[in-house]
């Protein structure tokens, strides 16, 4: 039975009045549950119990955290079918996508847990003392990196597992060594609440500090805002609109005396690029993918195809009429809330009322139900180039086909894209080599550039880079998805002559996890 309560540590509170609920696109109505919005007392209340959390937890071994992210992982599967239930309900998703999540949220806490245990990812780096140096000795240094404290997540509409109260911003967080505090996502209140509910009981079972995860309910930007400006938070993870984002980020940099980093994935079209060769040798296959990547959850995915760059030929016209022919097929699909469905139908009309784009379906427009149909669009190269609202996201199932006449007009096309999470190159072996300047330039804008396959789907691993050039998010040099997330909430600490008891152990010369480090310039796992 679902509380409506936030969590401050091991505390449940409500100490306000306020409350809010959360609405079912699926029942077409309010859901009963009400939840209590936090008091600016509570969320001083959760950064206090954050801090003090941090001062021990960053002190725990590398198990302890593992067997901590296992056992939130444990205590997940332990909510058994209530919880996809109550997610289905809030969110509209069906129910084999839902389980499909909650395995990659699972094996994303279970991947961070194992590279605790292997250890190498605190890039620890020995240059030991060279006294007898000249002209003047060299002092031991060494170095590593170390979490640097409480971190406020805000969680996204379109994944309530992976992106959200568990998801891989919390994991990553608590995998580095710092408390979180999570924010609720206002879509999936009941779904937060029972997965906060799986990481309390394992914070428990674990001996983890009181405030080593907390989460509380806001409404409009009043209880985010507090939280980013708080002195005690040191750095922020998000997903969401880009609205949302940069104003999240101007307030972690503008409304502080200390900024701090904000890692926010807020916006992508994830370009395409038919090229000819492909186009000519597969043309109806490569119609089928992208329709079916175009659709996927009714469009609601951060790499869902939103423009597809080709040439104007023979090839391209049978492709058109395929990937046509297929949207109009799709049935509508239950999007996540009434703002995404308002605003999906709002983005869609507008980029189609732009100068000479022309429509080449246009799905029945079904807000009323919260359901949403396709839309195909199309204009050249040069109005393309020449218009860069073309360029705002679309959030569902929508896409524009932007036609090039020759080789130089698509480079120029894709060197005016904005920053993209991915961006897909559909070619054979001869087109590669024919158009190398173009992947070249289509590199240069994304996180992540797929060969002959559709964007949507994001592995969970070590290789994997989930980010991209402003504004998809606010640094490029980071990623949401996989091992590497950790480093977001870490910082380089040198230690210069530190007597042997107090280094950590890391450090230490006998190298007690026997982890991969760099000794005077040489990678070994062997001590000192």
């Amino acid at each position: 039975m679902l509380k409506g309560h936030n969590l401050v540590g091991f505390t449940e509170s409500a100490a306000g009045t306020e409350v809010v609920s959360a609405f079912s696109t699926v029942d077409q109505r309010e859901l009963p549950e009400k939840f209590a919005v936090a008091t600016a007392t509570e969320v001083e209340n959760a950064v206090k119990k954050a801090v003090a959390a941090f001062a021990v937890y960053k002190t725990f071994s590398p198990d302890q955290k593992a067997t901590f992210l296992e056992t939130i992982a444990e205590e997940i599967i332990a909510l058994g079918d209530g919880l996809i239930k109550r997610a289905m309900l809030e969110t509209g998703l069906p129910e084999p996508r839902l389980t499909g999540e909650r395995g990659r949220t699972t094996g994303q806490l279970k991947l961070f847990a194992d590279l605790l245990r292997e250890g190498s990812w605190v890039e620890a780096v020995i240059d030991s003392a060279l006294p007898d140096r000249k002209p003047l000795p060299r002092a031991d240094l060494r170095k590593m990196l170390v979490p640097i404290g409480p971190v406020a997540v805000f969680g996204a509409s379109n994944f309530p597992f992976a992106f959200s109260t568990a998801g891989g911003d919390t994991a990553s967080a608590l995998a580095a060594g710092n408390p979180v505090i999570v924010k609720a996502h206002p879509s999936h209140l009941g779904t937060n609440e029972l997965i906060a509910s799986a990481i309390d009981a394992a914070a428990k079972k674990c001996d983890m500090p009181d405030g080593i995860f907390s989460f509380i309910i806001g409404k409009g930007n009043a209880t985010s805002i507090q939280l980013v400006t708080h002195p005690g938070i040191k750095a922020v993870g998000f997903t969401g609109s880009f609205n949302g984002g940069m104003a999240i980020y101007q307030a972690a940099i503008t409304d502080r005396a200390v900024p701090i980093p904000v890692y926010a994935e807020m916006s992508s079209i994830n370009p395409v690029v038919l090229l000819p060769g492909k186009l000519k040798q597969d043309a109806a296959t490569v119609a089928t993918q992208l329709s079916g990547s175009i659709t996927l959850g009714a469009g609601q995915f951060c790499t869902n195809p939103g423009l597809i760059f080709l040439f104007q030929d023979d090839a391209t016209t049978a492709f058109v009429t395929t990937l046509t022919e297929s949207l109009t097929k799709v049935a509508p699909a239950t999007m996540l809330n009434p703002g995404i469905a308002t605003n999906y139908y709002k983005g869609r009309k507008a980029v189609a009322g732009e100068g000479k784009v022309s429509t080449l379906f246009m799905g029945d427009e079904l807000g009323t139900t919260h359901q949403a149909t396709p839309a195909l669009l199309q204009i050249n190269a040069a109005d393309f180039i020449a218009n860069d609202k073309l360029q705002q996201e679309v959030f569902g199932p929508a896409s524009i086909l932007v036609t090039c006449s020759n080789a130089a007009e698509l480079q120029q096309a894709l060197s005016c894209l904005h920053g993209q999470l991915t961006g897909s190159i559909f070619a054979t072996a001869e087109d590669l080599q024919q158009f190398s300047g173009s992947i070249d330039i289509l590199s240069g804008k994304v996180g992540r550039i797929l060969f002959n396959g559709v964007p949507t789907g994001v592995e969970v691993c070590h290789a994997m880079v989930h980010g991209g050039p402003f504004p998809s998010t606010t640094d490029a040099r980071s990623t949401s998805v996989g091992a590497d997330a950790i480093k977001r909430f870490v910082r380089p600490l040198c230690f210069q002559d530190c007597p042997e008891t107090l280094l950590p152990a890391e450090l230490k010369n006998d190298n007690p996890f026997r982890i991969m480090r760099k000794v005077n310039g040489q990678y070994t796992r062997e001590g000192l």
